[in-house]
């Protein structure tokens, strides 16, 4: 008799851990439901707990004898992406049972909007509530369902869960496979711990600094949730614009930036190893673009009427949450020239650092891109030379770089059907590639009706599950849910 291909039971073991998370995880908005005597709220989050944490307990228990199996690559990238839907479809329950959100495809499109950190949102707008309108404790969900989302829920069970007694590396590559080899520590469970302490950590600081700036606990935490997740969630319906505030602005500012870096260079950071940071080419670039893009912004938006310190804080505030993909706004950019619309649809592309919560092609592979294409000129004039493409001053693989060419491949052909798509659906051209744009790149906000001050709530059902597709895809980069759509991957070789 054949070996299975696939060990179902080791799949639904693990994913049926995550569900069970899921639900302790939902339970903490339970506090806020009594502190603030939402109706209706404490039986929402009883029942949608209780079924979460039932389906989770019966998966584990049908599974049990199936614990220790060995996880191989297929079953790492199966539970990886069930992992992500279950974790969506379960996570759905809390605007369902309320009420708030009815539609399951609005239902699932906020909550995927959620766990992959995009932030877009079908809130707002003539058709569905506001986003201030929602009972307090049912918008800390939303923020937690990106807290979540933001180190990946994966790596989580991993740190947590050592009685699963499974090798965790299968299941690290599938959901983070960027071409950084950098590692904390060899072991992935100690890894894992690394990661959430560091995570942990920058939450509860911006939480603690956000309340000194005079913000409440309840935003100071929304926010610390959906800023260290580069989410970009909001409680308010005109996001961080709401506070009119400095200080909180650039406190956001600092924390989308960390949050967008390698978290393997802020764990030696932490070590006080800083020479590791000044010679990482990634961050380089990464504050480059920053720097960049701020001065460029700077330029284009200079006006008499505001001071140099306005200019600058808008500038560096639009460009540090597009590039992190974090999606948060103090200014609605659809209402500024062209040119900058244009740069910020580009942005929509970019990334922050491989290894950080952001989404994006990432700035280590569009760095790799352009010395591999510099790189070419030289072999042109050198056919038998062997010209290597380094990084961090050191070569890099052939294989790296065939993976890099593929993943760019991929990720332009998936935006242009997705594009396609969603134009088909009778939705503007210019707000159809924006929108998949920042699906695809878990930014948030696009162009047009779907720009900082608008919503996706008019979009069709069917263009909602598409980019609900896409937002997955994007963060989990591609070949994860890409790889288990293909007949390829339910072959025996």
């Amino acid at each position: 008799m054949s070996k299975r291909l696939i060990n179902w039971k080791v799949v639904l073991h693990v994913v049926g851990s995550l569900i069970l998370i899921n639900a302790v995880l939902m339970s903490l908005a339970i506090p806020f439901t009594l502190y603030y005597q939402n109706d209706g709220m404490i039986s929402t989050f009883i029942y949608s707990c209780s079924i979460t944490f039932i389906v989770g307990l019966f998966l584990r228990l049908y599974t049990q004898d199936n614990k220790n199996d060995e996880i191989k690559k297929r079953e790492g990238f199966l539970i990886v992406a069930m992992g992500w839907l279950s974790m969506s479809l379960f996570g759905t329950l809390p605007y369902i049972i309320s009420g708030w959100i009815p539609g399951i495809s609005d239902a699932f499109f906020e909550t995927m909007s959620g766990f992959t950190t995009t932030g877009a949102t079908i809130l707002g707008g003539d058709t569905t509530h506001r986003i201030s309108e929602l009972p307090e404790s049912l918008l800390f969900w939303r923020s937690m369902t990106q807290w979540i989302g933001g180190m990946g829920i994966i790596v989580l069970t991993i740190a947590i869960l050592p009685m699963l007694g499974i090798g965790g590396m299968e299941l690290f590559v599938a959901e983070a496979p960027g071409p950084t080899k950098d590692k904390i520590h060899p072991r992935i469970k100690e890894t894992a711990k690394r990661l959430w302490v560091i995570y942990l950590g920058l939450t509860v600081l911006q939480t603690i600094i956000l309340m000194l700036c005079g913000l409440n606990f309840y935003e100071s935490i929304n926010h610390a949730l959906t800023t260290n997740s580069t989410g970009g969630f909001s409680t308010q319906d005109t996001s961080i614009a709401a506070f009119n505030s400095p200080i909180v602005e650039y406190v956001i500012v600092f924390f989308m930036f960390f949050a967008g870096t390698n978290f393997t260079l802020l764990y030696f950071l932490l070590k006080r190893k800083v020479k590791y940071i000044w010679q990482n080419d990634e961050f380089k670039w990464y504050g480059f673009a920053v720097i960049g893009m701020t001065t460029l912004l700077m330029f284009f938006l200079y006006n008499p009427s505001m001071t140099f310190e306005e200019v600058f804080r808008v500038s560096l505030f639009q460009v540090v949450s597009i590039i992190t993909t974090t999606g948060y706004a103090t200014a609605d950019y659809m209402n500024w020239v062209p040119v900058v619309q244009f740069l910020f649809f580009l942005m929509l592309f970019s990334g922050a650092s491989a290894g950080s919560t952001s989404g994006g092609i990432k700035i280590v592979r569009i760095v790799l891109l352009m010395k591999n294409g510099m790189m070419e000129f030289k072999r042109r004039l050198h056919p038998k030379a062997v010209i290597p493409v380094h990084l961090n001053k050191k070569p890099v693989s052939n294989v790296i770089i065939y993976n890099l060419l593929a993943f760019i491949f991929l990720y332009l052909f998936i935006f242009t059907i997705g594009s396609v798509i969603i134009t088909a659906m009778g939705v503007d051209f210019v707000e159809a590639i924006s929108a998949v744009a920042t699906s695809l790149g878990n930014v948030g906000p696009g162009l047009g009706d779907f720009g900082p001050s608008g919503t996706f709530a008019g979009l069709p059902a069917l263009g909602k599950w598409v980019l609900s597709l896409l937002m997955l895809m994007g963060r989990l980069e591609l070949f994860t849910v890409v790889l288990i759509l293909t007949p390829y991957f339910w072959r025996r070789i």
